[in-house]
């Protein structure tokens, strides 16, 4: 049953997300249990990832109720989560020592799981949100950790705590990608890597979790990139791509476009260099904010790239050149018929996904949960009612006219099929032809507006003098490569 949720959840998001990119396997160590902690942005989507992608078993918590749904109950059962006994769902009138034994027995279920060699995920901020930091951090890594210690065996490895950085580029779009990056497991000071008496003092207690929670904190804040809101992140990216843009253009670099992974890095420099330069120039990083604001308000309103002003995106490229190809062979007597299965079996679904997700998401970080959960039962759902249809239709024309073979089986499988290729050749048509206007659209541009263009590649140059100067001196995560990418560094992870 485990194996079987494992594969779904794979499917799942594979359909979803375009890309999984995953990175930092080798820091999982291979014996010992502990935690595995990260940000909450995406909703359901946070968890499942770490669970589909981490390369040892990993448990989660949830409360004890859930495991009396049925169906549900049994799925969390076949995951091996932890039931969890929380305080506020004692009864009314229920006593502190029972609201205590509630929360020392969720609190011991899950260091068990850590103590027999399993990770367990948490979210210490307790809450999804869509803000580009993060929330307040509870304590309750603390708690599972210190725990887990006191009832682990004399000469087992201690638990260790494992941070992720989960990177959406588009969290709420379908066939988008995103990073799952595992970072070394976090060092801890000497005073709070120890293992504390069962009878310790209350307030002692709670100043070494306070601590704790605070040094997660730290780390998290780097492995995420938090900042202090979205215009500060977008800005970091507008860096991010006027840098490389610039570095190819005098490279004489043709690039690909980045992965996730390189995207990361290059904005782990940006990061990094903006934080530590607005503790020591805080004046120039003022004005350098206000240039590329303009620089990138230009770009805007233009509705193009930073790479875009050397050389416009290719109207051809090599999925619309194949295409072409079997348009040529196929697709006057092939493709037409399969497009127009597939846009009359997934139009009605897609429009009534659109309309749940606006209905049921609140927020952002929900709609990628709702598009995934509802769209594996909505899509199939009209795919098999297409194949039933098509059977029965059949099977009424056989009846009309014998001489049509009777198989109707067979013609609603075929229906399914083409249903299910349909929609996703019409996936690619719709990609090809949004891509395919955007570089007519920009090639128009440039052609109007060549003297604006002109003067966008000077304020570029001098953009990237300017971050290349107060960026000097700093050590920073990754290395400029010679064609303008940025590779990996050997750098420590969490700088001080």
């Amino acid at each position: 049953m485990r194996d079987f949720i494992v594969k779904l959840v794979h499917l799942l998001l594979r359909l979803f997300f375009r890309r999984v990119e995953v990175t930092g396997l080798e820091h999982v160590p291979e014996r010992g249990g502990g935690i595995v902690v990260s940000w909450h942005p995406n909703g359901m989507i946070d968890p499942a990832l770490i669970f589909e992608t981490f390369p040892r078993q990993v448990v989660f918590g949830a409360r004890h109720g859930l495991f009396k749904v049925p169906i549900l109950g049994a799925v969390l059962r076949a995951t091996d989560t932890v039931p969890i006994y929380r305080a506020q769902d004692m009864k009314k009138g229920a006593s502190e020592a029972e609201r205590d034994a509630a929360n020392q027995r969720s609190l011991d279920a899950l260091s068990d799981a850590i103590v027999d060699g399993k990770f367990s995920a948490l979210f210490p901020e307790g809450v999804s949100h869509d803000a580009p930091h993060l929330m307040e951090l509870k304590t309750g890594v603390a708690r599972f950790y210190y725990r887990a210690r006191q009832r682990k065996q004399e000469g087992d490895p201690d638990p260790v705590v494992i941070p992720v950085g989960l990177h959406y580029d588009e969290k709420r779009f379908f066939r988008s990608t995103v990073l799952v990056a595992f970072h070394p497991p976090i060092e801890l000071p000497e005073a709070l890597a120890i293992t504390p008496p069962e009878d310790e003092d209350r307030e002692v207690r709670r100043a070494r979790f306070r601590a704790f929670t605070d040094e997660v904190e730290r780390v998290l804040r780097e492995v995420v990139h938090a900042t202090e809101s979205w215009d500060v992140h977008h800005l970091m990216h507008r860096a991010r791509k006027l840098l490389r843009a610039e570095r190819a253009a005098r490279a004489g670099s043709l690039l690909e476009k980045p992965t996730m992974e390189e995207k990361t890095r290059a904005f782990a420099r940006i990061w990094t260099g903006y934080y530590q330069r607005r503790e020591t120039h805080p004046a120039e990083v003022e004005a350098l904010q206000r240039r590329l604001t303009d620089y990138d308000a230009d770009l805007r309103a233009l509705g193009m790239d930073d790479h875009e002003i050397d050389r416009p995106p290719a109207i051809v490229n090599v999925w619309l050149g194949l295409l072409l190809l079997l348009q040529a062979l196929l697709v006057y007597l092939f493709m037409p018929p399969i497009m127009l299965v597939g846009a009359i079996v997934n139009l009605p679904p897609a429009g009534i996904l659109w309309l749940v997700t606006r209905w049921a998401s609140k927020t952002q970080k929900d709609e990628a949960s709702i598009k995934i959960l509802a769209g594996a039962l909505i899509f199939p759902f009209f795919w098999l009612t297409a194949a039933v249809l098509a059977g029965w239709g059949h099977s009424v024309l056989h009846e009309m006219y014998p001489a049509i073979p009777d198989r109707f089986v067979l013609g609603g499988l075929v229906t399914f099929l083409l249903a299910f290729a349909g929609g996703a050749i019409s996936l690619r048509y719709l990609h090809i032809a949004r891509d395919t206007a955007r570089a007519i659209r920009v090639r128009l541009t440039r052609e109007r507006r060549r003297l604006t263009i002109v003067r966008l590649k000077v304020d570029r140059a001098e953009l990237y003098e300017a971050l290349t100067a107060i960026g000097e001196g700093l050590e920073l995560p990754g290395q400029v490569m010679p064609d303008g990418t940025i590779g990996a560094s050997e750098a420590a992870p969490y700088a001080e």
